[in-house]
């Protein structure tokens, strides 16, 4: 769900400026640099969990592919729970400066004056998610199961595998029938 709220926001960045574009055909003012600012942070932050759960954030695998598998595990482990302790204080500030902002009636200082604790939620929204997800992927390491950005990784190294095996093979045939010739 949040990986289609991100994808929603992603959509929205073009329709603000594709609005803006509008505007000035039709001589009405609106501001897309800040819209589109609010989308792309409510994007980023709810794309979070997502991009975790099908492994396509940047992850330094070389020293860790070495390790045998509990030491794998202990460190996986130790990245997990570091992960998410580091989300759950980002996003439990985050929702303070939502609930602040909205206390103290906050807004942002362009034409539309947005007040700040509606893109604020985006972003907390986030955050939060992205701790369920570190928390799951932690959870499921310490059970001893394999966590999904791992499974997600080794299922994309076998479809590289097999891709490259297949062109292989392929070639192989091609330079087979060219020296019968």
């Amino acid at each position: 769900m949040s990986g289609l709220l991100s994808a929603f926001f992603l959509v929205m960045i073009g329709v603000t400026i594709l609005l803006q574009i509008a505007g000035r055909f039709l001589n009405f003012a609106f501001d897309a640099t800040e819209v589109s600012g609010f989308c792309m942070a409510a994007s980023t932050f709810l794309g979070l969990a997502y991009t975790l759960r099908a492994n396509a954030h940047i992850r330094v695998t070389l020293m860790v592919g070495k390790l045998s598998a509990e030491n794998k595990r202990r460190v996986e482990t130790w990245c997990c729970g570091l992960g998410a302790a580091a989300f759950a204080y980002v996003s439990a500030n985050a929702w303070l400066m939502a609930y602040d902002s909205f206390l103290f009636g906050d807004t942002s200082p362009g034409l539309m004056a947005v007040p700040f604790w509606i893109p604020q939620i985006g972003m907390a929204l986030g955050a939060s998610i992205m701790t369920i997800g570190f928390l799951d992927e932690l959870f499921q390491t310490i059970g001893g199961r394999i966590p999904d950005f791992a499974d997600a990784e080794a299922q994309a190294i076998d479809e590289e595998l097999e891709a490259a095996s297949l062109s292989m093979a392929g070639d192989a045939v091609g330079t087979g029938k060219a020296a019968i010739r």
